[in-house]
């Protein structure tokens, strides 16, 4: 069971590895703001870790900021969230934080630290929402 497990994360790290979310600006009406947002994007099908990866996200955000952050689970094989997937160049589970054409992606911090080490990834959002915050 370990090793199903382990290969499973190991392939999720790859994905991430592979540009799922790519720097850069972009030019994506309605999407980017003058406000900071964190994304979850995923599919139909969720381990776990994934649905664990969400929560966390979404419970450290709140918990440091209330209503501050805005905090959208996406899933991306609906029709209704082409759109966005499109303007954020997104492929595959992501956690993602924008502000303006400025986008920082947690998705490998979020997998490694969403079950097991909870702490930390609540202090990698912090930090990386607090560098976005003074911009």
């Amino acid at each position: 069971m370990k090793k199903i497990i382990l290969i499973g994360f190991a392939l999720i790290l790859t994905s991430g590895f592979l540009g799922i979310c790519q720097n850069g600006k972009k030019e994506t009406q309605g999407v980017l703001s003058e406000k900071v947002q964190a994304y979850y994007f995923h599919l139909t099908t969720r381990c776990i870790t994934c649905k664990t990866v969400e929560a966390e996200a979404k419970k450290d955000l709140e918990s440091l900021y209330g209503t501050k952050i805005i905090f959208q689970a996406i899933n991306i094989e609906e029709e209704s969230s082409k759109a966005i997937t499109e303007k954020l160049k997104i492929s595959g589970q992501t956690l993602l934080l924008v502000k303006g054409d400025k986008k920082i992606d947690l998705t490998n911090e979020g997998f490694l630290y969403a079950v097991n080490n909870p702490d930390k990834l609540k202090s990698i959002i912090k930090a990386r929402v607090d560098e976005l915050l003074k911009l």
